[in-house]
């Protein structure tokens, strides 16, 4: 790959990345430091992805930037208490948040079957509706098989996923390019316009490469865009800046 090669791949990179801090010390402090490492001179990223504590405050700083304002529920564990996660839910949309990035109760689907995870992802689409984008995280490290990735996959995408996303960034397991190519086929065979974020364990220019070649063998040349695909990660970020000739932004929260 050539050095204009490389430097096109990094813009490409940059637009597609949800800069993330869910390290279980973030303060108000670092959550500022994450809006403004989002902003780059060569562009911005897709959103930032913070706690629901944060999530006013971070509006706040990148209100008029372009850059979406991401948070998480049921997360990381992935419980059963659907009365709790509309109301973080709930929470988080008046606070302003762009999108919500829901926990499968991923136990409770391998155990029990689907029956729980349709009915919270359906109310929380509902919650969501067209505006909050909501973004179903399926844990693949921790489900038994391709097939109940697959499973997973078609569930929350019958259910009004905007995205599929393959991991909390919290498991011994996150993203691999054998979960994306699952949940991938399964969008396609879908017809739906869902998007899908790998997240987790992806910190350089090419490992994204990786992922991206992925997308555009199965979904076709065109279809990756910040509305169809998203980098759930902390590190990523400063590859992409050194390969623009930034140099490595401020240090990298920990979490994905």
């Amino acid at each position: 790959m050539t050095a204009d090669d490389r430097r096109s791949l990094a813009l490409r990179v940059l637009s597609l990345i949800d800069l993330t801090d869910l390290d279980d010390n973030s303060t108000a402090q670092g959550v500022a430091e994450l809006s403004a490492r989002a902003i780059t001179p060569h562009g911005h990223t897709a959103a930032i992805c913070i706690w629901p504590r944060f999530i006013e405050t971070a509006k706040a700083l990148l209100h008029g930037t372009g850059v979406r304002v991401a948070t998480v529920v049921n997360f990381p564990h992935g419980g059963t208490d659907i009365d709790g996660v509309l109301a973080e839910t709930r929470r988080a949309i008046s606070d302003g948040a762009d999108e919500i990035d829901l926990v499968l109760p991923y136990r409770d689907f391998a155990a029990n079957g689907a029956a729980l995870s349709r009915q919270m992802i359906g109310s929380v689409k509902k919650l969501c509706g067209r505006k909050v984008k909501l973004k179903v995280i399926l844990e693949t490290g921790k489900l038994a098989d391709e097939a109940a990735i697959e499973s997973a996959s078609e569930v929350a995408l019958e259910e009004g996923a905007d995205f599929i996303k393959t991991s909390t960034g919290k498991v011994e397991i996150n993203a691999t390019p054998a979960a994306l190519r699952i949940m991938l086929e399964a969008i396609r065979e879908s017809g739906s316009a869902a998007g899908v974020k790998p997240a987790g364990g992806i910190r350089t220019l090419d490992d994204a490469a990786q992922y991206l070649d992925f997308a555009d063998a199965i979904m076709g040349e065109g279809w990756v865009k910040p509305e169809t695909f998203r980098f759930g990660a902390s590190k990523l970020l400063d590859d992409v800046l050194g390969q623009l000739g930034s140099g490595a932004s401020s240090t990298a929260s920990s979490g994905y």
